[in-house]
């Protein structure tokens, strides 16, 4: 299977794109040591929403590597951010800048094209079913896209991330009202907060959040120093995580009681 999937039973959609870890083989013997390392998975995402199937939501979490091919980008790979600095569809280096394939061996048309029909394809395909389904049951639907990321890039951002980074596309991908909801909440706990700041949602936010017909898509890009080490091993913390998952879920739940009403 090319993912992880289980359905739920409440209008929420949660997505993880980018917690892979495989690597298929015939790609890994391409590719440098410090691609292996994989330093920017979205490192324990699963872990830290260990609630979520108490809530009985249902949850879509990636297989491969963000380096095989990065599922939260269109398939035409254009730049989500323009004029500014983005890894790709099919990334060629890290966040470091350091190169993923061996002097010669970086992908081209022909893997492109594979990659898409092959780890895109089924990912994207199984979000759409799931997100039809949910909308037939309950008539509207949150999909929330579960991203985190080391609190200091200096390739993307200058100095510190705030903790909680929310992207709804500039107000395109979810109500003002379910935004407002979510966001509140954050801004009333320990954390800080950015709302459509330096991420304002990549491709799944940006394609499937259709306020009009009902599915209300939000991304959160949150600091990895919230709940895990940002160094290698990078080891997961629960004394860091307990401190922040209550505040995940009561913030998922304010989004289905939204939608609900």
């Amino acid at each position: 299977m090319d993912y992880q999937f289980e359905a739920g039973s409440i209008p929420l959609l949660v997505s993880m794109p980018h917690v892979g870890l495989d690597i298929p083989d015939e790609i890994a013997a391409r590719m440098t040591p410090q691609a292996l390392a994989k330093s920017d998975t979205d490192w324990h995402l699963r872990e830290l929403h260990g609630f979520l199937r108490e809530m009985d939501a249902s949850v879509l979490s990636a297989r491969w590597s963000r380096y095989v091919i990065d599922l939260n980008r269109p398939r035409e790979d254009t730049n989500l951010y323009p004029g500014q600095d983005t890894t790709g569809l099919l990334p060629v280096d890290t966040f470091h800048r350091e190169p993923l394939y061996l002097a010669g061996q970086e992908p081209d048309a022909q893997d492109r094209q594979r990659r898409v029909e092959h780890y895109w394809a089924p990912y994207h395909r199984q979000l759409q079913q799931e997100l039809g389904r949910l909308l037939r049951v309950h008539g509207a639907v949150v999909l929330w896209e579960a991203h985190s990321i080391a609190s200091r890039v200096p390739r993307f951002f200058d100095g510190k991330l705030p903790d909680l980074n929310f992207g709804t596309a500039d107000g395109a991908s979810c109500d003002a009202g379910l935004t407002s909801a979510v966001v509140d909440l954050a801004r009333g706990d320990q954390f800080t907060v950015a709302l459509n700041g330096r991420f304002k949602g990549g491709h799944i936010t940006r394609h499937y959040g259709q306020p009009a017909r009902r599915v209300h898509a939000i991304q959160l890009e949150m600091c990895q120093c919230l709940y895990m080490d940002e160094v290698a091993p990078f080891a997961y913390r629960p004394d860091l995580a307990q401190q922040v998952q209550p505040l995940l879920r009561q913030m998922m739940a304010a989004a289905v009681a939204w939608v609900r009403r």
